[in-house]
């Protein structure tokens, strides 16, 4: 599909032979073994323009490659950046002209054994803020995954489907999702919201389970592309499930406790949130899974680190003076209203 597309882009930006044109290069990556064997693609045009060469078939000439093909390698180089997970060197095992493509193409390879997940990034030729790189990884004689890269374009991480695969997945994705929860003030402020009244462990423990059971279904949808909302849409959402949690406190009566119910539903907006930021991050599309799970474990530890200390600071507190207990519960319900309520006006009045 993306030869394809680079195919249709060529013909669209093709011009006179003067001009540039064919702005692609074509990088495949293959794990054979426990090492790994690469191709790369270029351009006869642009490996004329590195090195000034007066006619750039000069490029299809195999006696003149060889004489450059030290200089040719040493360009590319300090050009293609692999990790895995470690950076590591590319041992270049030969140059060859394309002259149906008007192309030459190197090869390489990387001695293993490599870890779970291989990181690519760079830019072949940077002369040029059109050009592009069309990378494709094959793993186990499968393609497994492809990137289109250009000048802006961030790393590229594969992730193998082997046990080191797996275990460079949770690596990421785990402390991603405990990091989101710390940095996320409005999530952990709901939280506050709802433990701000105490209860037995079994309430607490069924407010949490609750929120976590509705977070953990909107982000599995939104992430699998099944139900999809706009954030313009969600973060106000969120803001709001704060300030109805605040109210209910202050407005709660003896015997009504409805905090499991809200932590349920609310959470269902707060996970399109977490979805947002784990699309941001950037998905594995062959580790689609245990990027998800891990993601969300994570969030659940990054919710333990705060509940738990929390919930005991509280209990011990209502035990010992209730009195005092539900005055800080009725003092912080009224900055949980004020915060959500400033983050509502934040993403809709004075949104940009």
């Amino acid at each position: 599909m993306l030869r394809l597309l680079a195919f249709l882009l060529a013909l669209l930006l093709a011009a006179p032979a003067a001009a540039h044109p064919v702005p692609f290069s074509y990088l495949d990556l293959k794990f054979e073994g426990q090492g790994l064997n690469g191709t790369l693609t270029v351009h006869q045009y642009d490996l004329a323009h590195e090195y000034g060469f007066p006619d750039p078939a000069m490029a299809q000439d195999e006696h003149f490659l060889e004489e450059h093909e030290v200089e040719i390698v040493a360009l590319f180089n300090d050009r293609i950046h692999l990790a895995a997970p470690k950076p590591v060197r590319l041992q270049w095992t030969g140059i060859k002209p394309q002259p149906a493509r008007s192309a030459i193409q190197l090869t390489f390879r990387v001695p293993g054994p490599l870890g779970g997940k291989l990181t690519y990034s760079g830019d072949v030729f940077p002369y040029d803020p059109r050009h592009q790189t069309f990378v494709n990884v094959y793993d186990e004689g499968a393609l497994r995954d492809q990137w289109i890269t250009g000048a802006s374009s961030p790393p590229r991480t594969y992730y193998r489907g082997n046990g080191q695969g797996v275990i460079a997945v949770l690596k990421t994705f785990v402390p991603a999702g405990a990091h989101h929860i710390w940095i996320g003030p409005d999530h952990l402020l709901f939280l506050l919201g709802l433990l701000l009244f105490g209860g037995s462990w079994r309430r607490l423990l069924g407010i949490v389970t609750a929120f976590t059971v509705g977070h953990s279904i909107t982000l599995s949808l939104a992430v699998l592309n099944v139900v999809v909302l706009p954030s313009w849409l969600i973060e106000p959402g969120i803001a709001l499930t704060i300030v109805v949690v605040g109210a209910d406190n202050l407005m709660r009566g003896e015997g009504r406790d409805i905090r499991t119910a809200l932590a349920g539903v609310f959470g269902l907006i707060h996970g399109f949130g977490f979805a947002t930021v784990l699309q941001e991050f950037g998905l594995p599309r062959g580790a689609l899974g245990w990027s998800l799970f891990g993601f969300n474990f994570g969030v659940e530890l990054g919710q333990l680190a705060v509940v738990l200390p929390l919930a005991l600071a509280l209990g011990w507190l209502w035990r010992t003076r209730p009195k005092l207990a539900r005055q800080v519960a009725t003092a912080g319900s009224i900055v949980v209203i004020a915060g959500g309520g400033y983050w509502f006006l934040q993403r809709t009045v004075f949104a940009t």
